[in-house]
């Protein structure tokens, strides 16, 4: 019988957060956000998935480790798919320095608005 208290692995709720954060940052920064939190979070998955393959009866929420890691994938993979969205429209309107004229028209447009 094993008599042993299982704790909860250290990084599994936080790895789940920047997973779910990572969503949202994929859509403010061209991606490049989402892959800072995504990563991150993958990164805690993986840490924390070694200290549960050395000792498997010690930890209770390795579910929660795994929905975080998939979470962290899709995060990754909307990141990717967000950055090369971006990649393209910029390129489509003739590049950098199109891009930003637009961006200053934009804001032009806004501030004369209000």
């Amino acid at each position: 019988m094993n008599d042993q208290v299982q704790q909860k692995l250290p990084n599994a709720t936080i790895a789940l957060v920047l997973g779910i954060i990572s969503f949202i940052a994929c859509c403010c920064s061209m991606g490049i956000g989402g892959f800072i939190f995504s990563g991150i979070a993958y990164y805690l998955v993986l840490k924390d998935t070694k200290l549960y393959t050395e000792d498997p009866d010690a930890y209770s929420n390795f579910s929660q480790l795994n929905t975080a890691k998939i979470i962290a994938i899709i995060g990754l993979i909307l990141a990717a798919l967000s950055f090369i969205y971006s990649v393209y429209q910029i390129w489509s309107i003739g590049g950098w320095d199109a891009y930003m004229e637009q961006v200053q028209e934009a804001m032009e447009q806004f501030q004369n608005a209000g």
